[in-house]
């Protein structure tokens, strides 16, 4: 669906531009906004490489196992209904480790990885669990620590301080976590409250994937 979204305003913006005889500004702006991609990525690569690269260090000295055992409580408290030796609950942990220092390329294999996890304890195939909703309002929401990713941008941009997002970006995150977290408590109490056990099915439907 979302395709043919930005299908359909490319479109309207080439229709609208050759209606009003501009075409030639939409031809320049589609190339320069090509050319900032590019240039914007590449600015990523380090910053992102860099960044892998101390989670592997951290990974490999045992700092992430510390991360995770401290996290170890929360993640079984915000998801109570997975087995605490289920290997969802690594991927879960991984996930929320990596979102934490800012890495959300690093968090989204996990992330998929903790789905298709969550999605082997689910009894209904066809509707999200709600330990899968819980992970995906917390991957929304998104604590982080280190906003990476906007540093790097920022970076990039010749901004004089790109550092200086980081204590409003944990704030807003924090904020949004805690959204996230009372928001979930709140419908798992409504569930069983009508009678409808922890852990099934929340009658969201899952997106239907095709090859």
């Amino acid at each position: 669906m979302i395709h043919l979204i930005w299908l359909g305003m490319i479109v309207i913006g080439f229709g609208f531009a050759a209606f009003n005889g501009n075409i030639e500004v939409v031809t320049k702006a589609a190339f320069d906004g090509a050319q900032t991609g590019v240039t914007v990525s590449f600015g990523l690569i380090s910053i992102l490489v860099f960044w892998l690269g101390l989670m592997r260090l951290a990974e490999d000295s045992g700092l992430l196992g510390k991360v995770a055992k401290l996290l170890g409580p929360i993640v079984r408290f915000l998801f109570p209904d997975v087995p605490k030796n289920h290997p969802a609950m690594g991927y879960i942990l991984s996930n929320m480790s990596a979102n934490l220092f800012g890495l959300g390329n690093a968090a989204t294999p996990m992330g998929i990885k903790a789905m298709q996890e969550l999605q082997k304890l689910n009894p209904d195939k066809e509707t999200a669990s709600a330990a899968m909703c819980t992970l995906l309002a917390l991957n929304t929401a998104s604590i982080t620590l280190i906003p990476t990713t906007l540093i790097a941008i920022r970076l990039n941009y010749d901004s004089a301080n790109p550092a200086e997002i980081v204590g409003t970006t944990l704030l807003a995150t924090a904020v949004a976590t805690a959204a996230a977290i009372m928001a979930d408590r709140w419908y798992r109490k409504r569930d069983i409250g009508r009678g409808k056990p922890p852990g099934l099915g929340t009658g969201i439907k899952q997106p239907e994937v095709r090859g």
